[in-house]
């Protein structure tokens, strides 16, 4: 890439100025040029990931969608992917706020993995219908798989509130999705263009 890394947070920023204030624009390559983007747009340009495997992403993909309806589009996959990327001292995911230890990656792969292996079928937890989709979110979230979740993975309901938590932010921190919800955005700081 050269040059300076685009995908630096900027000093004094923190996760929740970045997100709430509409300024969440990361480095993606799209076509073989790296481009400056939200989520939301490196997802609808099909932006190259980074880290996560296509499988894992598709499946964080369906479950992130499952407990936040919209983050999908919104490009959940695309910022956990970007902040996966980031150094860990400059990463917007809420895990380094819970001070699990990097790298974070590992986490949200073996969370993909354990819900793809619990439905014991082809194609994973996308292959399961909606209702089948919400059952076994249920169950993640009340710690109910037992031995069904294994122990290479995050705890079950550790990985459920993570995943929420990430996908919500992407959906509902920004301005759009403060007028989704009927409520007023006030920001301490306008932001630079909206997202």
């Amino acid at each position: 890439m050269g040059g300076s890394d685009d995908r630096a947070v900027p000093a004094g920023w923190t996760r929740r100025s970045l997100i709430g204030g509409g300024a969440l624009a990361f480095t993606y390559l799209v076509a073989g040029r790296w481009r400056r983007l939200t989520p939301r747009e490196a997802r609808a340009e099909g932006a190259a990931l980074r880290v996560l495997s296509v499988d894992d992403a598709r499946t964080l993909e369906a479950a992130g969608e499952t407990l936040a309806p919209g983050a999908a589009r919104a490009g959940l996959v695309h910022y956990l992917d970007a902040q996966l990327a980031a150094e860990p001292a400059e990463s917007l995911l809420i895990l380094r706020y819970l001070d699990v230890p990097p790298p974070h990656a590992d986490f949200y792969r073996s969370g993909a993995t354990a819900l793809d292996r619990l439905t014991g079928g082809k194609g994973g937890f996308t292959a399961l219908d909606a209702s089948a989709r919400q059952a076994l979110i249920g169950k993640l979230a009340a710690g109910g798989l037992g031995k069904a979740w294994p122990s290479s993975a995050p705890p079950a309901p550790l990985f459920h509130f993570v995943l929420r938590a990430d996908a919500v932010d992407v959906l509902y921190g920004t301005p759009e999705g403060f007028a989704r919800l009927g409520i007023d955005y006030v920001p301490h700081i306008e932001p630079l263009r909206p997202w």
